[in-house]
């Protein structure tokens, strides 16, 4: 799978498609009807899913601290999705990274060509996930890049357009890494470990981090296609910043913490930008239980793996529900 060099059709870009002002959808847009998005898609959004405030976490109130603590272990034993404020993050750096990015993909085509991705790096602009010819695609395009490990970033794989691009986007990058760690400190703690330990076993400060931006343009039919398809993020922890005025993402369902299946709904009348920045293990690191969470009664459900191998196994078949890790589960 390393020695894939090419996607196996033409990329059609889906903003393109949107643009053309077309009233139906290509065939390859078209999802199953078990799989397209129900007639109460909008009403599943006001759900209210935990939202936690961080502001105390690290302040002198104990029992602030340890409400804190106790909030976000129910909603990762729950849910495996929440809600954060006060986290912070700038809220300015936040509207200028969504701004930067939607100046980009409104950018002429030929200078967004320039950064096309291919299967073998998947670095780059993008319309597809998996590899499976013919396979039916979602309604997006996206850009992807690495931020960590150093070896690894490349600014020059890095949009230059806006002109503060790169600046902006190299902020963000050390201010969501910041933010990760101490979620990662908070989740150790309450899984009964010590509060460094799952850093450590992410490969400690050599861990990996990378960023997808996705671009859902308007659909004409927005009830037979998705903008992503089911799926759940192979990575430790997904950072996810919306679009600040069109909703999109539905969480679909609910090991200790739950990594949660969720999909991305589309519209007719207007586009939508998102972030989704990945915390992720060290790539060599083999992805296996810590051995203070294993017991006779509790084995290992999967078999270990690292976490490259892992991720290529994911994005070669491109979003599939949980059937991707339920496959790797091991015989009992």
């Amino acid at each position: 799978m390393n020695k894939l060099q090419e996607w196996p059709e033409p990329i059609v870009r889906v903003q393109s498609l949107s643009d053309s002002g077309t009233p139906l959808i290509p065939e390859r847009y078209v999802k199953p009807p078990l799989e397209r998005p129900s007639i109460n898609s909008t009403a599943s959004m006001d759900v209210s899913i935990p939202v936690i405030d961080l502001v105390g976490l690290y302040g002198d109130d104990h029992a602030l601290r340890a409400a804190i603590l106790d909030q976000i272990a129910i909603a990762c034993r729950e849910w495996g999705f929440f809600q954060v404020i006060n986290h912070g993050v700038s809220p300015q750096l936040m509207d200028r990274a969504r701004e930067a990015w939607r100046q980009f993909f409104h950018s002429p085509m030929e200078v967004k060509q320039a950064y096309a991705n291919t299967p073998k790096t998947y670095e780059g602009y993008g319309s597809r996930l998996g590899v499976e010819k013919g396979a039916i695609l979602d309604w997006s395009d996206y850009y992807f890049l690495h931020y960590l490990p150093s070896t690894l970033k490349d600014c020059n794989k890095w949009p230059t357009i806006p002109a503060d691009c790169r600046e902006v986007l190299d902020e963000y990058g050390k201010q969501l890494v910041k933010l990760c760690g101490r979620l990662m400190k908070v989740l150790s703690i309450n899984l009964g470990l010590g509060e460094e330990r799952l850093q450590n076993a992410f490969g400690g400060e050599n861990i990996g981090a990378c960023l997808r931006v996705n671009f859902y343009p308007k659909c004409p039919q927005p009830d037979l296609a998705l903008g992503l398809s089911s799926h759940s993020d192979p990575g430790g922890i997904t950072l996810l910043l919306p679009d600040n005025h069109v909703p999109g993402l539905q969480v679909l369902s609910n090991a200790t913490y739950k990594s949660v299946e969720h999909r991305v709904i589309v519209n007719s009348s207007e586009e939508r930008v998102s972030l989704a920045f990945f915390y992720n293990p060290k790539s060599d690191v083999p992805i296996e239980p810590l051995k203070e969470l294993v017991a006779p009664d509790r084995p290992p459900l999967y078999p270990a793996m690292t976490f490259d191998e892992y991720r290529l196994f994911i994005r070669m078949r491109g979003p599939s529900g949980k059937s991707q890790v339920e496959s790797l589960k091991s015989p009992r």
